[in-house]
């Protein structure tokens, strides 16, 4: 999907190139930051490959910058990058921002990803992203809202499970005649035993929709 902004920009000349590319690869941070954020107006086929260089930094905040911008920038070396990313990296923040990122390639393709990363990586930053980035996609389905939410509310964590219940209490109030719907209501009705005060809150609330 071309990048708006991106679409409007003169292509930048090589040497304004070669220092965003000197500034990513410096590790330092405070230089590669501003030139990943400086890459948002650069059109996607000389930013990507900018972009996975920022994936090959030392510093985290690094890497989940040039995650994000794989999300606007969208390649199919992006998405393969991104995908690396979710398995691969050390360090959630920057697993979280790859999930994130890969559902702006669509969550078709997206969906048996995040549902593998969610089942198979229990740190809640990245199980959060993905709650929060399929329930806010347009194309998110109750079907597939209910199966995340499931998996969610089992969680160790309760931050985790309060995202579930919330997801659940979206489907009674949004598609409240599906068989999807009456499910999502027994299981909110399970949560109000929750050892957790915040997650009976969130079961509470979804009841009364």
């Amino acid at each position: 999907m071309a990048d708006p902004i991106s679409a409007q920009q003169p292509n930048p000349d090589q040497p304004a190139l070669e220092r965003l590319r000197a500034a990513i690869s410096s590790g330092d941070p405070a230089r590669s930051m501003p030139a990943l954020a400086g890459l948002r107006e650069v059109p996607a086929e000389q930013a990507v490959p900018l972009l996975l260089l920022g994936l090959e930094q030392e510093a985290f905040l690094v890497r989940s910058l040039s995650c994000a911008g794989l999300g606007v920038k969208t390649t199919e070396a992006g998405w393969q990058a991104l995908v690396r990313v979710l398995t691969d990296d050390e360090d959630s923040n920057v697993r979280a921002e790859a999930a994130n990122a890969l559902v702006s390639h669509g969550l078709e393709r997206a969906w048996p990803l995040l549902l593998d990363a969610f089942r198979r990586d229990d740190q809640w930053l990245l199980r959060c992203s993905v709650l929060s980035a399929v329930a806010e996609h347009p194309q998110a389905d109750p079907q597939r809202l209910l199966e995340l939410a499931s998996l969610a509310i089992d969680a160790g964590d309760g931050t985790v499970r309060v995202g579930g219940a919330e997801i659940l209490g979206r489907l009674v109030r949004e598609w409240g005649g599906s068989g999807e719907a009456a499910q999502a209501r027994a299981l909110l009705q399970r949560l109000q035993a929750d050892p957790d005060h915040r997650v009976v809150a969130a079961a509470l609330n979804g009841l009364q929709g």
